[in-house]
């Protein structure tokens, strides 16, 4: 081991970090999430539009790296210039944004945490003495962690090839013992959107414990369609999207409440093929109530996805698909703008498209106009608890509880607040049974909710159910701003099965 890496010894010591992170496991802790993004930003518009968006939920996250890498659409480039540029344009607004929030990073310190990455093409690009400054730098920030004990594990959202990931962790594989480099490799949450270099599929072989949401993929367009992350606005492009409502989506739509909006605002592109293909891989970071970063088969703005070995792989990893002979899967079946019910991975996200659409026209609102101008969202309140943190109860089949949102409140004066309480029936997966709910009075400040039955009724009858079950339950309070804005709590329900069941 180096001598410079010494000093993570007594952190890893002391470290309860398990080195095979179990698919029930749910992280827990308080503070703001700590990510890294790996983008191949120049290539084409959409990875600007991401960063931008990126920017303007700054204050939600500790951002420890901002890399500008290669991938399959850029083999030889890399541009952090861009990165710098747009920082500097959140830099002109950052004054107007402390009025309506805490937290915002300063832009000289953001514009240190800029890197350039591998500046070639995938594993070509990778190897002994090939380091980067982001391969570097990404490797820092895993072992500061360590060192700090933090309980805090690192993001990495990969907008573009993963070879940066893979030269970090051939750094620390040469740095630190197997059991060390195990131990840091469990602090890390990697959300890829597909595989744009053929370095994803060497990591997830290399280092089969590594956490991993991906939609495995040739490093082309060939398999996009079927990808989850497509439900941020694929739906026109790659035909994928029935019953998605694309109002929220267009280039009219952004030029009106995005492009609009500031210097931040004008450097918002218009799209070449979808928006923001690149967002889903942060979106379900930002503490807005539904905590989907503490597990992927919880599911909100950044989809849902199971825990599964797909074809090809060496092992599982968080992606989709499933068993469709139990019919439990990543699809989520949603109601769409048509009225009618449709079941896909894409609807794991553009169910949510409105709302965080209209979040970000706020945030956007928020670099130009002062507070009381302004709207800002809702504060979700259940059972008298405060915070955005998911609430367990326990029930028993057939026991009827009551959730009370009612001391909800909306910080715009005079704005009334609407409620919408629903059973996220596919939510949970990897805890076992998904049992069966009835909610009366979901449109109402208290809802009550009765446990049917540990299992919902879709397993066939050749496979009985057996033990206890799980349900989530979404609480979405809706003011009346322009535009509207959404907040929500998670209360998981633990369904303990009657005698003899």
């Amino acid at each position: 081991m180096k001598a410079c890496c010494a000093g993570v010894l007594v952190a890893l010591s002391a470290m309860s970090w398990s080195q095979a992170i179990s698919p029930t496991h749910v992280d827990d802790f308080s503070g703001k999430p700590r990510v890294v993004v790996i983008s191949d930003i120049g290539n084409e518009p959409d990875d600007q539009m991401s960063f931008v968006r990126f920017l303007m939920y700054s204050n939600e996250f500790d951002i420890e790296g901002m890399i500008a890498t290669t991938s399959t659409w850029q083999r030889e480039k890399t541009h952090a210039e861009t990165m710098r540029e747009l920082i500097d344009s959140y830099g002109q607004v950052r004054t107007n944004l402390m009025l309506h929030a805490k937290g915002w990073p300063d832009p000289a310190d953001l514009r240190t945490r800029v890197f350039t990455g591998q500046s070639a093409y995938g594993m070509a690009a990778v190897g002994p003495g090939k380091s980067s400054e982001g391969a570097k730098a990404l490797a820092e920030a895993i072992v500061r962690g360590a060192e700090r004990n933090d309980p805090r594990p690192l993001w990495v959202c990969i907008w573009g090839g993963a070879g940066t990931l893979a030269q970090a962790l051939l750094d620390l594989k040469g740095a630190h013992s197997p059991d060390e480099t195990a131990k840091l490799i469990a602090r890390l949450r990697i959300y890829s959107i597909s595989d744009q270099d053929d370095a994803g599929p060497w990591i997830r072989k290399e280092f089969p414990e590594l956490f991993y949401i991906v939609s495995p993929s040739t490093p082309t367009s060939g398999e996009y369609a079927s990808a989850t992350w497509t439900g941020i606005s694929g739906d026109r492009y790659y035909r994928n999207g029935e019953g998605a409502d694309a109002t929220t989506v267009t280039n009219e739509w952004l030029d009106a409440n995005i492009r609009s909006k500031g210097p931040l605002g004008k450097k918002y592109p218009r799209f070449m093929f979808i928006m923001e293909g690149d967002t889903p891989s942060f979106l379900g970071l930002i503490g807005n109530g539904l905590n989907a970063y503490r597990r992927p088969d919880w599911g909100g703005w950044g989809g849902r996805y199971v825990f599964r070995q797909p074809y090809g792989e060496t092992r599982a990893i968080w992606t989709q698909g499933g068993d469709e002979f139990k019919r439990v899967d990543s699809r989520d079946t949603v109601t769409g703008a048509d009225g009618r019910e449709h079941t896909s991975d894409q609807a794991t996200i553009w169910r949510w498209r409105e709302a965080f659409q209209n979040d970000f026209a706020a945030r956007m609102t928020w670099t130009v106009l002062d507070y009381a101008h302004a709207n800002h969202n809702p504060v979700a309140v259940v059972n008298g608890n405060g915070g955005t943190a998911p609430l367990d109860i326990n029930v028993r089949v057939g026991q009827t509880i009551t959730l009370d949102a009612s001391q909800s409140s909306d910080p715009d004066q005079g704005q009334a607040i609407h409620f919408h309480w629903f059973h996220y029936a596919e939510a949970g997966l990897a805890d076992g049974n998904l049992a069966a709910l009835t909610l009366t009075g979901g449109d109402t400040a208290r809802v009550t909710v009765r446990a049917d039955a540990a299992c919902q009724q879709w397993w066939l009858p050749l496979i009985p159910c057996k033990g206890d079950g799980v349900a989530h339950v979404i609480l979405a309070v809706t003011d009346e701003g322009k535009p509207r804005l959404t907040s929500y709590r998670r209360v998981i329900l633990h369904v303990r099965s009657s005698a003899g069941e």
